[in-house]
């Protein structure tokens, strides 16, 4: 009867484990335990192109004007500046599709306790690169941007 049980909970666990996995694991890294600011270099090697060209002019930004806010003054996977961190990570529910070498990751989670407004969906694209997943890019599903589409003048040279 044990092994019943515990076949039938095994084969029911088995496909969620299936689909959340290393591609997975590389978005959960910037939620919890904490949330991390991916433009930080120190998580630089988590990324690839096309936003590890966004982050070398938000360097440059920051670097040129010191007194300025640089091109990025918002945590990208949270589409947001403020948050409730033990809210995000009790929240966070995360999806995974593969395609090769490409996954996308969707995480949903919420801000704050309450308030309509404080849900988020982002969408991490990811490439598998010698056997890691880095991140290419994020998208907002709930603000309708993509980090590599955004603009940093500030990090450019004037012409």
């Amino acid at each position: 009867m044990r092994l019943t049980v515990l076949a039938a909970a095994l084969s029911i666990a088995a496909p969620v484990a299936a689909f959340a996995g290393p591609a997975s694991n590389a978005v959960k890294f910037f939620y919890v335990p904490e949330v991390k600011f991916e433009a930080d270099a120190k998580y630089r090697d988590r990324f690839t192109e096309p936003v590890t060209k966004l982050f070398a002019l938000n360097d440059q930004a920051a670097k040129n004007l010191p007194d300025e806010v640089p091109c990025i003054d918002f945590a990208p996977g949270l589409d947001a500046q403020d948050y409730d961190e033990k809210t995000v990570a009790k929240t966070l529910k995360l999806a995974e599709t593969l395609d090769g070498d490409s996954a996308e990751v969707t995480a949903t989670f919420n801000l704050f306790p309450e308030g309509d407004d404080s849900k988020r969906e982002m969408v991490w694209s990811l490439r598998k690169i010698d056997g890691q997943w880095k991140i290419a890019d994020i998208t907002s599903k709930t603000s309708g941007w993509t980090l590599s589409a955004l603009e940093c003048l500030a990090g450019q040279a004037p012409e």
